[in-house]
Parts: C-alpha cells; structure tokens; sequence
C-alpha cells in the first residue's frame, strides 16, 4: 500500500484590527479610534512648499481657493503631527466636507462671515490659537504658522469641544474591481491657473502640480514626493460666496459639494467612475456607479480633489488612450 500523504489547507490571516473612518485601514490601537477628527487647513501657495507634516494626516483634501490657486484640509484622527503647516484661513467650501464626521477645524482665521458660516454648519473651529499653532522664523508670513495637532487636541479639550468619534465613515471602503480601466496619469484641473498631475509607478501615486513634482518635509525635516494611495476626485458646482447681507466681508470663490456630481476613484492604476449624492451637509456622501450599483473606495492614504465642474478630470489609460470629462462631457 502506498503511503499515505496529508496536504494542509491553507491558511487565511485576517486583520482583526479596528478600521479608520476616514482612509478605511487598520489601526494598532483602538483608543485612537475614540477621539474626535480633527482636520487641519494648509496653504498651498508656491512660498508655503515644501509644506510639513501632510502626510502624516489619514486624509488630505485639496480645494480651489482665489486666484485659481488650491489649498488643503490635512485630516488627522488616529494620527497626529507635531509641525504641521503652514496654516491658512478658513473657506465657504471646508465646513461641509468635514460636517458628516463632526470633525473639529484648524485654521489660521478667515473673514467672520465665513467663520460664522463655518459655526452655523455646526462644525466648531480653532483660529490662530496659542498653545497649539507657532510662527517659525524660516518663513514670512503668511507663510509662517504651523501647529502641533496634539496640543491643538488639548487646547479644543480646554474649549469643552465634544471629543467624540467620528458617527459615520467618510464613505463605504471596499475593493477595486478587477475589471476596472486603467488609468496610470490622471490630471485634474482646478482652475487656467492651477492643474495637478498623478502618476501611478506601479505602487503608489506620484503628485505634481503645474508641471513640477510636488514634496513635503517629513517628521525628519527630510523633502520627499507626495505621494497617496488613493485618489479621489468630487466634482462639485463652482460659485462664487459672499456675504450674507448686512455682513461686511468681500465675496470668494466656493465648490459646492451639497447635491449631487460625477465621482472617481482612482486606485491600483485603475479607475472607477460614478456619482455623488447628498441633501445636506451633515450627511456622508452617497455613491453610486455608472450601472446603478454601491460605489466603494479602496482603503488608504487618500488625496481627495474637490474638482470644480468648470475644470477637468482626466487620465491615460491602455495603449495611451485618454479620458476627457471636461464640464461639456459630464454635464456638471
């Protein structure tokens, strides 16, 4: 009789580890998971680069500002970041897309109308606050502020603001389609002035804006790329927001991200295309493909483009081809 052989199934390790709101990976200590979200304003003028501590956030969302020009909100919730910066004023476009999580927003100030705003969403806001955020002296300001998120969580501790986890995630997480396109250099245009460009290197996304490669000093105070995982691109309706009347203050352009418009994700050189949805800002957004079906985003460090519908997404895929969704084609 011949021997007998005993073949092992394989076995299947799963992550048990609670799981982010805001990026959908997991995290080593669940304590971090019970604290507020905190979300962090960035400048993004061309004498605010290299920029601090972005990448240490779990989130960075990029939003066009005056002059065609964008700057960042730096979601922080199981993380934090001891320079992070420079720090910038508040805008009409930021309370609602940290409105759903309930984060606590950081900013260097901002006219009060749009602070008031800001309070009226029901998001609560530190402006320019010591302890919590610093000059440095390498820098002229405006381009000067920069923050300490841990002390900044103390200061709104101080403040008696609600340090409560997020109700909600950012949106549902899940996995790429196999079957996805490809999609290896995405571009996204925000404004004649301001364009970013993304190139898939077979392992993470590589950012440049303007045609230059985008950098960020790290912990270590070394200049490296920017880089993230996932991208995200909301198209909202660009406007132009200005005082309510009786209120003193000069008017700013706005992306409005109450509603509904084009959605993409781009993750693993691919890209899935479909819709956003949402009454009211307090609500997490609703997405939807192309065919009807639940839209889910690929875990990790994302990098989300509020993209204003008189700009452009688009991306090359296989054998060069290139997509185009400019605001004719998406009707955004």
């Amino acid at each position: 009789m011949p021997p007998t052989t005993t073949t092992e199934a394989p076995t299947t390790t799963v992550d048990d580890r609670p799981r982010s709101p805001i990026n959908g990976l997991p995290v080593d200590d669940p304590e971090l998971l019970d604290r507020r979200v905190l979300a962090v304003k960035i400048d993004n003028h061309w004498d605010a680069r290299p920029q601090s501590g972005i990448l240490e956030a779990e989130a960075v969302f990029e939003i066009r500002v005056e002059g065609g020009l964008t700057r960042f909100m730096a979601v922080f919730h199981s993380t934090d970041s001891e320079a992070l910066g420079p720090i910038r004023s508040g805008r009409p476009s930021d309370a609602a897309l940290i409105r759903p999580f309930e984060a606590t927003l950081a900013i260097s100030g901002g006219q009060p109308w749009v602070r008031e705003g800001i309070s009226a969403l029901g998001v609560p806001y530190l402006s320019d606050t010591r302890p919590g955020m610093f000059r440095i002296s390498e820098r002229a300001a405006p381009h000067n502020l920069y923050g300490n998120t841990i002390e900044l969580r103390q200061v709104a501790d101080d403040r008696e603001i609600p340090d409560t986890p997020p109700p909600t995630s950012l949106w549902e997480f899940g996995e790429m389609p196999e079957d996805a396109p490809e999609a290896t250099d995405i571009t996204f245009t925000f404004s004649s002035t301001t364009t970013t460009g993304w190139t898939w290197n077979g392992t993470t996304y590589e950012r440049s804006i303007d045609g230059a490669e985008s950098t960020w000093l790290n912990p270590e105070g070394e200049v490296e790329r920017i880089t993230a995982d996932v991208l995200v691109a909301i198209v909202g309706e660009q406007y132009t927001a200005s005082p309510p009347a009786g209120s003193r203050g000069s008017a700013v352009p706005a992306t409005s991200t109450i509603g509904s418009g084009d959605f993409y994700v781009f993750a693993d050189g691919k890209v899935i295309e479909g819709t956003w949805a949402r009454e009211d800002a307090s609500e997490p957004f609703t997405l939807t493909t192309a065919d009807g079906e639940d839209l889910v985003v690929p875990p990790g460090f994302a990098w989300i483009s509020v993209v204003p519908d008189e700009g452009a997404v688009e991306w090359t895929g296989a054998a060069g081809t290139t997509t185009d969704t400019t605001t004719d084609s998406t009707g955004g």
